[in-house]
């Protein structure tokens, strides 16, 4: 059920009518693992990672791409597949349509946007869908032997979802990844409340397998499954004890506390790690303002 096949480098594990493509490092960003669903009469595509770009005729043929969410890394293959359907939730719309919808789900200030976007036609092969459709929280595909089901999981974008493949069972659950890295919810169209709730939800979801867009790749396991689950969501509140760490050294303004760095390494550069930081770290500290963990007076934060 779940042999692992070499093809052109790319390795690939079946679990009946699903096929997942690994990308390069097991999908590691900048690339990501591609899922395939063979229905009987329908080819079935789920996000498109740069991976997609060398699977050849077999992914060329897709007729329908539904997108678990949208990030520019998922977007990577689009371009191939001019005539294919591209199905979005509906929160996640406007960022497939234009980058101008992308660019504001990402919250990338206007200065920026024409550098990010450059970087992305480079990178990712970048191309918006103006003919993307909307669907909605437990929309099904129906593919003749399998069908899709749609759970909206969201938090680390607003349309985020789970896509599930039945009878198989195999939940492909995108960008909530099970990396050490954790979670993000560092985009404008994010929300760390959502998030949590999300984890939570997960393993409600009837599965037997999951595949994740990134890193780990498929688990056939559910107790690995979910003790890697729980290590992943721990890093939320690893976060919020950075933090608390940091103020107890000295008071500081939101500004000083994006300079220490909470969610990437000091050393890190990206276009957009300031703003992943600043809009973090200020869910972070709105959970700690409420919970009576911090205070904060005139634009300054200290620990209670």
């Amino acid at each position: 059920m779940n042999a692992i096949l070499q093809t052109h480098q790319i390795q690939r594990a079946d679990f009946g009518r699903v096929s997942v493509h690994f990308g390069d490092k097991n999908g590691k960003y900048p690339d990501g693992n591609q899922v395939m669903v063979r229905g009987s009469d329908t080819l079935v595509a789920f996000d498109t990672p740069i991976v997609s770009n060398h699977i050849g005729a077999e992914f060329d043929a897709t007729e329908l791409v539904v997108m678990g969410h949208v990030h520019e890394d998922h977007m990577a293959g689009l371009h191939r597949l001019p005539r294919a359907e591209v199905h979005v939730h509906e929160l996640d719309l406007a960022a497939a349509r234009s980058w101008e919808g992308l660019a504001d789900a990402y919250g990338t200030p206007a200065e920026r946007r024409a550098e990010m976007l450059a970087k992305f036609q480079q990178q990712f092969f970048y191309a918006p869908r103006p003919d993307a459709t909307g669907y909605v929280d437990g929309a099904v595909w129906e593919l003749g032997r399998s069908r899709v089901r749609a759970w909206h999981m969201p938090g680390h974008t607003a349309g985020h979802t789970v896509l599930v493949v039945e009878p198989e069972g195999v939940a492909f659950i995108g960008d909530i990844d099970l990396s050490s890295f954790g979670p993000y919810y560092g985009d404008a169209s994010s929300n760390l409340a959502d998030f949590r709730r999300t984890l939570a939800r997960l393993p409600e979801i009837p599965a037997r397998v999951w595949v994740t867009s990134h890193h780990r790749g498929v688990y056939t396991d559910r107790d690995r499954f979910l003790r890697d689950l729980a290590a992943f969501a721990a890093k939320i509140d690893q976060r919020s004890q950075r933090l608390l760490e940091l103020l107890d050294e000295s008071p500081k303004t939101l500004e000083q506390l994006v300079r220490a760095r909470m969610v990437y390494p000091p050393d890190y550069q990206e276009l957009w790690v300031d703003d992943c930081e600043r809009r973090s770290i200020s869910q972070h500290l709105e959970e700690l303002l409420a919970g009576g963990a911090v205070r904060e007076k005139g634009g300054v934060y200290r620990a209670a």
